[in-house]
Formats: structure tokens, sequence, C-alpha cells
């Protein structure tokens, strides 16, 4: 999924609006620069402020609140566009006829925003930026400009140790609604789809692994999908979270020893169903332990 690509304009002989980024991927709570470019109509504008915005495009359920703009997803399909972030770039100017002007930002990225590139290569998610200038009470706005995101080195880390162990990538996408019991902020959040290796291909159909980034850890949550039981036919899904700093475990294991823990202790707990806890009350974002820390749900 993509989105439309072209400047914005607006109204009849008025100014025209593009976003600019500047070259490369960003990462979850890194900066985000570039440049809103005006270009002054027939008329003079004034512009009472420059807003830019962060899009998504997300999966919805039929029916499901908060879907974002309505109509703005392909027909058919299921999506809607959501804003997941809002910043003030620019003050009130005058935009004369015919004039051009930049207004340049920098903006930090919320922790959870998805990644849509691994090892440079799209995950086919759409995220992008787009200028909303107050032009004498206009509110339109700019089509977005793709947004690049790459992993922070422990989400790559993860996913790497997740392919030395077997597993492959099969599918990555946008869900809205939240994880209960966790720190998510956003309204919305990436599920990433993965086969299972061949030691867990007789227990496992499916592994959907999410990323639940704040400044100094990574949350993981494990959604386990049996291969033949209970999730296959409406059943409960088993998931399991897990907390690592950024740097990493802590001591002598290395990540293909922690992630091969951490898919063990989800098989297992998909097999015995032993934790009654259940997601459903959004709590802070955790604080980052000294040492990996682990909490299995069944919901």
């Amino acid at each position: 999924m993509v989105f439309k690509r072209q400047p914005g304009s607006l109204g009849v002989g008025g100014p025209t609006v593009d976003t600019v980024l500047d070259a490369g991927a960003v990462r979850p709570g890194g900066t985000l620069s570039g440049r809103v470019e005006l270009a002054g109509g027939t008329d003079g504008h004034d512009v009472e402020q420059v807003v830019l915005e962060l899009v998504a495009r997300v999966e919805t359920a039929p029916g499901e609140p908060g879907a974002g703009e309505p109509g703005s997803g392909e027909p058919g399909d299921g999506a809607g566009v959501v804003t997941f972030g809002r910043y003030p770039v620019g003050g009130a100017f005058r935009l004369a006829a015919g004039e051009r002007r930049e207004v340049p930002f920098s903006v930090r990225l919320p922790w959870e925003t998805p990644v849509t590139e691994l090892r440079g290569r799209p995950l086919g998610l759409a995220l992008g930026v787009r200028a909303e200038p107050a032009a004498g009470g206009d509110g339109d706005r700019s089509d977005p400009a793709p947004l690049r995101v790459a992993p922070l080195p422990a989400q790559e880390a993860v996913l790497e140790a997740f392919e030395q162990l077997g597993f492959g990538l099969r599918s990555a996408g946008l869900e809205h609604g939240r994880i209960g019991g966790t720190g998510q902020r956003l309204p919305f959040r990436q599920e990433i789809g993965l086969t299972p290796s061949a030691r867990y291909a007789h227990q496992l159909d499916e592994i959907e692994l999410t990323f639940l980034a704040v400044p100094d850890a990574l949350e993981v949550v494990l959604e386990t999908d049996k291969r033949g039981g209970p999730s296959s036919g409406g059943g409960h899904d088993a998931l399991s979270r897990f907390t690592v700093p950024h740097t990493g475990p802590a001591g002598p294991q290395d990540w293909d020893d922690l992630v091969d823990g951490w898919i063990r202790e989800s098989v297992e707990h998909r097999e015995s169903y032993d934790c009654h806890a259940v997601f459903g009350h959004e709590s802070p974002a955790p604080s980052p332990p000294s040492t990996p820390s682990a909490s299995s749900t069944e919901v």
C-alpha cells in the first residue's frame, strides 16, 4: 500500500504546499527533518500556522471505531488513514501571490513508530508526513511524503535472531487497537508475522511479533498461533511479553539464546494456558529492567 503523491492546493487560485523530507531512513525515537514548501497562488494568503502530521494507513475491522478519515482507505481493503503525531513547525505569516517560501522542520518521531524497512527492503507499510497550513481559514493538507523508518538496533537484533533460528518473514502490517497490559501509546500496533522453523513447525503455524519501544527499553510481544489449536478456531490467543534494554541482554547471554528462550516459553505457555492474567488495561510505559524480564498472558 502506498500514498498517492502530489502537492496539495489550498483552493482555486490558492497557494500549493508540499512536504519534502531529508534523504534516508529515520529510526523510532529519532529526529525527522525536512521542509515544507509553499508557493503562492494568484492571490495573497494569510497562513495562520503550519502543522506537520505523521500518518499511517492502518487495517481496521468492519465497523471498528477510530479507523481514521472516512473514505481514506483503498476501496474494499478495510484500511483507514490514522494520524499519530502533530507538530506545529511554523507561525503566522503572509504569503504573497506567486511567492515561494520554505518552512524547515526537525521533529522527534514517537518511539512506537512502525518500522517500514529491514536492511533497506520495504515491508509494504504506508507511513507518511504531510503539512497542514491553515491559510485564510482553509484546512487543506499536502499529500503525504513517504516516511522511511529503519529498525532500532535492538529491534534488528531480535529479527536477526529469529532468522538465525530458522524463522521466516511472512507478513508485516498495522492493526488498529491497543494491546492491554502494555505501555502502548499509539492507537495501532505493528504486527510482523513469522513462519516457524522446522523445530517448531509441528507446534506453531505462525508467531506474530509486536515491538513497543520506550526511550531505554524494548517491549516485545509474541502471539503464538498454534497449528490446529484453539486460535485457528476462534479460541484464545496466547500472548507473551518480554522486556529488554536497548543495549541487549545482560551478562554472557547473546540475542539468539535470548530469543530462543522467548520462543520456548511462549510455546510452553501456548500449550499449557497456566497463566490467567488478562490483557485489557492500558498501563504506563515500562521502566527498563536491569536484566531481561518476561511475562505471559492469555486473552
